[in-house]
């Protein structure tokens, strides 16, 4: 195992820019994980890992099974070089270089016929973007689409926040038209969250295959998805603001659909 130890180093440097800039990681198709969990979750989800870089001190390579890390390029450096490398504050003494997949609409299938979707238009913040993938793990999401998406899925803000799980849902991005054609040719029910003309969102009946669209931050809902979509829900609002969090919305409505299913 190489030990590195400059700033200077090509393979620090290559870290740094990749941790730093959406353009790098999107032109290289690679990203970087830190922590166990986050790396063994990127590893279980066919995520293929080409360089480890590891604190003798902090982490103890053992504690990860040999059969889940492939012939990948392994590297100790020291904690303070470590913590220069690393987006996170705390640190576990583990980071990952692994390849991007293809996010293409054309990837993926659905495994079963009231498949349950969640699809995200111009959502702008990774944090928000991770929130809704770790609720998306948490209820078994068939898949996330983002629809003219603005935010990277492999910022290490999106990473951070969903514990990892933006690496286990199935995730495809295209345009507003491509998803919506997407959605139509799976015969999937469309419920779009949105204040205008809509139902109270328990009034409505998840139990066939749905895709929830949620709007993004700063806008909500295109005109594109308000004209193309059939149902449009709410969540009552009984304070002074009109409006939740898009995660915390989008929790709500995923967790609607997981009751009406398991009863």
């Amino acid at each position: 195992m190489t030990f590195l130890s400059s700033k200077s180093n090509g393979h620090i440097k290559y870290i740094k820019a990749l941790q730093e800039r959406n353009n790098f990681r999107k032109s290289e198709g690679r990203f970087v994980v830190e922590g166990k969990r986050e790396l063994m979750i990127a590893l279980q989800s066919g995520y293929e890992l080409e360089k480890i870089f590891i604190v003798p001190l902090l982490f103890d390579i053992a504690q990860i099974s040999s059969e889940l890390i492939p012939a990948a390029e392994s590297f100790e450096v020291d904690k303070n070089l470590y913590q220069h490398m690393a987006y996170r504050a705390s640190t576990e003494g583990i980071m990952g270089i692994f390849r991007q997949k293809n996010h293409s609409i054309n990837e993926l299938t659905l495994k079963r016929e009231n498949a349950l979707v969640i699809v995200l238009e111009s959502i702008e913040k990774p944090g928000n973007l991770g929130a809704i993938f770790r609720t998306a793990d948490a209820a078994k999401v068939d898949a996330v689409c983002l629809a003219n998406s603005t935010v990277d899925l492999y910022n290490p803000n999106s990473i951070r926040s969903s514990l990892g799980c933006c690496l286990s849902v199935p995730c495809i991005e295209g345009s507003n038209q491509e998803v919506l054609d997407w959605l139509e040719a799976s015969h999937i029910n469309t419920y779009a969250a949105t204040l205008q003309n809509s139902n109270v969102y328990h009034k409505e009946d998840y139990r066939k295959a749905s895709a929830f669209i949620m709007g993004s931050e700063a806008n909500g809902l295109s005109a594109f998805w308000r004209t193309h979509t059939k149902t449009a829900v709410t969540i009552p609002m009984l304070g002074l603001i009109d409006s939740m969090n898009v995660s915390v919305a989008t929790a709500v409505l995923t967790f609607e659909a997981l009751r009406q299913r398991s009863g």
